[in-house]
């Protein structure tokens, strides 16, 4: 999704976004940044208290720190888009044995 974004949206789980205090981060979730690809995730009403802004705080600091078990839990959640969905189906196909179709040039992934 970050593809095209300017500014990139920073990496989560680096020493940049890491060290920035809890209330700093707490404060960019409710309030987004303007200009960028950040939105706004605060609000009134029945969502608006902020415990999910905090809950997004404990899960931005445990990031780097995660298992591999939790990398492959998280990926099963993600939505995915239909190139995704196609090249795995591509790689079930090949793991079963099935004929590997070329893709034209320029079409793989970079």
């Amino acid at each position: 999704m970050a593809h095209g974004l300017y500014p990139k949206p920073p990496d989560l789980r680096g020493q940049r976004t890491q060290k920035l205090s809890d209330g700093e981060l707490f404060w960019i979730i409710e309030n987004g940044v303007r200009f960028t690809g950040m939105p706004a995730f605060g609000g009134t009403g029945e969502h608006g208290s902020g415990d999910d802004s905090w809950k997004l705080v404990r899960f931005i600091r445990h990031l780097p720190q995660l298992t591999m078990e939790e990398r492959m839990e998280m990926d099963r959640y993600n939505p995915k888009g239909p190139d995704d969905r196609k090249e795995e189906q591509e790689e079930n196909d090949f793991l079963q044995g099935q004929p590997v179709q070329q893709k034209p040039p320029g079409a793989h992934h970079h």
